[in-house]
């Protein structure tokens, strides 16, 4: 089920659509004895080649994406793990205190990044709020005792968030080249037409059942390139199994997997 799902990811709407175009356009070509042997170099030069350096683009934007997140976890981890660990007594109000803020500041992330580019200010002013409730954390900590180097490494771990967080808002907000891709798609639905005639041509060469396999294959292949590349530009829209996913929840449910040691043992060791 979930191949098949995948497999409506890259042939949808669009597929039939220039199928159906390249199709027809053989037929008439027929019909009318139009032949012709084209150069295949054209549909290299202005579909192949910008949709596979799109691909490869969007694929860079995807790694990068993730690269960041990483960060943004293990910095939020490690904050953490300075409040749970920093003081000589432990509070529990005060850890559930910032796993809350925690969790508002990586939903808002989710809540973001996999809504439209018009919802994004919304959400954005929730996330420099959770940052300020991170901040206004940190100087409590100091006033329940904490030493001045340590409450600055603190706030360095909140520099750090907001360094990857502003990286993924960049990478959530710019896409690659969409003139690039304005430029695939017009000649995909241009040389399904215009190919009718190569089509035609190919024909003779194929058993009257075989006359539209060519065309039909040219257009999915090429409509299925154009809907993988589309699918990689957002990598946070959580359409397809590539994208990435910020589970908030999770995240925190396993801040406290790394529980400190008993002070005895801590001396033992």
């Amino acid at each position: 089920m979930k191949r098949l799902t995948d497999i409506f990811l890259v042939v949808d709407f669009k597929s039939l659509l220039i199928i159906a175009l390249a199709v027809a356009s053989t037929w008439g070509s027929i019909q009318l004895g139009l032949i012709a042997e084209f150069e295949l170099a054209l549909i290299g030069t202005a579909i192949v080649f910008p949709i596979v350096f799109s691909i490869g683009q969007a694929y860079k934007r995807r790694e990068d994406a993730l690269n960041q997140y990483g960060c943004l976890k293990a910095h939020g981890r490690a904050m953490y793990f300075g409040a749970r660990d920093w003081l000589p007594d432990r509070s529990d109000a005060r850890i559930e205190r910032l796993e809350a803020v925690m969790l508002e500041l990586f939903s808002g992330c989710r809540d973001m990044f996999k809504h439209p580019l018009k919802d994004a200010h919304t959400h954005e002013r929730e996330i420099y709020a959770a940052f300020s409730h991170l901040s206004e954390f940190v100087k409590g900590l100091r006033a329940d005792g904490l030493n001045a180097s340590e409450c600055s490494r603190a706030n360095q771990y909140i520099s750090k968030m907001l360094v990857s967080f502003e990286n993924i808002k960049h990478i959530y907000q710019y896409r690659t080249p969409r003139s690039l891709q304005a430029f695939s798609d017009f000649f995909i639905v241009l040389f399904a037409v215009i190919y009718g005639p190569y089509f035609a041509y190919l024909a003779k060469s194929f058993s009257p059942q075989l006359t539209y396999v060519m065309p039909v294959l040219f257009a999915l292949v090429l409509t299925a390139l154009a809907n993988i590349q589309k699918h990689l530009e957002n990598p946070f829209d959580q359409i397809g199994h590539d994208d990435v996913m910020i589970n908030a929840e999770k995240f925190v449910a396993l801040l406290d997997c790394g529980e400190a040691a008993p002070p005895i043992l801590a001396k033992a060791a």
